[in-house]
């Protein structure tokens, strides 16, 4: 009798997940889409929170802060390639130690505090006395604000970078946790969450375009700080109250996963004088159909062996942890040949903004558009492409493939890439543009004075920003979320976040060294304070040939590429 009232239960049963109270999780009383849309919601108010200081921080940075524009498109690189590359850190914490609950409500706490310093920073100068008069048309100061603003303010920032770096890898792959990838109709969702996901993440964006850079332009910066930490608080009250409902994974192995990949490297190199013959004995003794993937990086199947032949567990590794080192292995070549891409991502936020201040930004007589808020397209363009992508799209392209996504994740990436790069050829050419309207109108030396261009020239550029966004950093996050094993989606997730922390750090060395190359003996350089004798044109050709190049070897590593599923070895 037992028996039969058990059963149902571990038939409901997910494997490998527990609710709240440790018990097995139930597939029809936790996760699924309501645990995921609170989980969207609370990224949602995240993405809110860190686009209103990463988005107008150029402005800020050349305005009350009173930088040259170079030294701001550094800083403002430097710092989104740091915040992108602590998820790392934060992914291991959560995935290694806390658990991906835990580190996102701690996250959210920090978030917090440095939201709340920041706030104070921007108040400072109100409350020593500063009185700097900001140029609304070229953002320059005639002011030096106080050492403690500085200290202040970046101290906050980079607290603002820490804590998203623990709360953004746990919250999207908790969210890809609560659907259940053995099971077939759960795993559909699971694609189409990430789509909704990156959808959450703009709609967020939006909000500060539309809502924040208005407030921080032309009202307050204090504000302008202010709302995103009320809306942080929100997020985590909102999160504490869906923790009955949420399924949480647990470990499938007692060995960490860390340590598993860890001595399959160790191991091979220990044996790296074991011949073929042997290793080739070891697979078929423990019958083992070799596939594709078992042919590529053959040297880490020598950790299948024992140093001196010692069959011990302890010792020998199990094919199933050498193929998960294998596919972490096989995701080196891809996420390089993607930095690019990140390169070109970092711009959208940095001279794209500054391109826009010098231009025409009347909407009505009484009413100019922020330069910051020309994201908006790229976000709108997003928004509208994702639910087109989600539920038109990918029917029709699983009718005919049979696949899951309609398209395999590394496809979607590499569309996104091109996509990308031509980008950059329109970037361009607008810029050839505004510069020749520039001579014609006798402008070159002031910069104070609005070009006769209508920013709605540069709209064409965000629109195929946001259609490559829609379709490159959905399929990276995705790609890497699926392909590790499944106590390190988390970390997963940061490997995707960390190539844009790179490109970040990639993006400010190559502005430092274009910066100091092109300028001196009197010659103005690519990114002179005064814009209309900077060549941004120049810049965006650069990026794009080298596009072209990170593209031509992505493809070169995608044609080789073996997926990785567990349960399959």
């Amino acid at each position: 009798m037992a028996d039969d009232t058990e059963t149902p239960m571990l038939v409901n049963a997910v494997d490998g997940a527990v609710d709240y109270r440790g018990r097995p999780a139930s597939r029809s009383d936790s996760g699924g889409w309501r645990s995921a849309a609170i989980i969207i919601g609370v990224e949602f108010a995240e993405r809110f929170a860190f686009t209103g200081v990463w988005t107008n921080m150029v402005n800020y940075l050349t305005g009350p802060l009173g930088m040259s524009t170079a030294a701001a498109a550094v800083n403002v690189n430097a710092w989104s390639g740091t915040a992108a590359l602590l998820p790392l850190l934060g992914a291991f914490v959560g995935d290694s130690f806390l658990g991906r609950y835990r580190t996102i409500v701690i996250s959210s706490v920090f978030y917090i505090f440095g939201l709340a310093l920041l706030t104070l920073s921007a108040i400072l100068p109100s409350l020593t006395g500063s009185d700097c008069q900001i140029s609304i048309t070229n953002y320059m100061m005639s002011c030096h604000p106080a050492q403690l603003q500085f200290i202040l303010f970046f101290f906050s920032i980079y607290i603002v970078a820490a804590a998203q770096g623990g709360h953004k890898p746990c919250t999207q792959s908790f969210g890809a946790d609560q659907f259940d990838s053995h099971d077939p109709k759960e795993r559909e969702a699971k694609s189409s969450f990430f789509n909704w996901w990156y959808f959450g993440i703009c709609s967020g964006s939006l909000a500060t375009v539309l809502i924040l850079t208005y407030i921080q332009d032309n009202i307050s910066w204090a504000l302008g700080f202010g709302i995103p930490c009320i809306a942080m608080v929100i997020s985590l009250v909102a999160l504490l109250l869906g923790t009955s409902t949420y399924r949480y994974g647990i470990a499938q192995t007692e060995r960490d996963p860390f340590v598993r990949i860890g001595r399959v490297f160790v191991a091979a190199f220990r044996n790296w004088q074991r011949t073929p013959l042997s290793v080739a004995a070891e697979v078929e003794s423990h019958e083992f159909l070799p596939d594709e993937s078992s042919e590529h990086f053959k040297f880490l199947n020598k950790a299948l062996l024992a140093p001196n032949h010692l069959r011990e567990e302890d010792y020998a590794c199990s094919i199933t942890e050498v193929e998960e080192a294998k596919a972490v292995l096989r995701l080196v070549p891809i996420w390089g040949t993607c930095l690019i891409y990140a390169v070109v991502f970092a711009q959208s936020l940095t001279f794209f903004t500054k391109q826009g201040a010098t231009m025409d930004r009347t909407v009505v007589s009484s009413f100019k558009i922020p330069a910051a808020s020309l994201n908006l397209f790229t976000n709108l363009t997003v928004l509208t492409f994702i639910p087109i992508y989600d539920r038109v799209f990918v029917p029709m392209a699983r009718a005919f493939t049979r696949k899951p996504a309609g398209i395999t994740m590394l496809q979607r990436i590499g569309t996104g890439i091109f996509l990308s790069t031509l980008s950059m050829v329109v970037a361009a050419l607008v810029e050839m543009k505004r510069l020749k309207i520039v001579q014609e109108y006798d402008l070159v030396d002031k910069p104070s004075v609005t070009v006769p261009m209508s920013v709605w020239w540069l709209v064409p550029q965000y629109v195929i920003f946001g259609l490559d966004r829609g379709l490159t950093m959905v399929g990276m996050q995705e790609f890497f979320y699926d392909q590790v094993p499944p106590e390190l989606r988390s970390v997963g997730v940061s490997l995707y976040l960390s190539i844009m922390g790179v490109g970040g750090y990639l993006s400010s060395f190559l502005i430092s060294a274009i910066e100091k190359a092109t300028s001196g003996d009197g010659r103005d350089s690519w990114f002179s304070n005064n814009l209309n004798r900077a060549h941004l044109d120049y810049f965006y050709l650069l990026l794009a040939g080298l596009s072209l190049v990170g593209f031509a070897g992505y493809l070169h590593f995608t044609r080789s590429y073996i997926y990785y599923r567990r349960g399959t070895i």
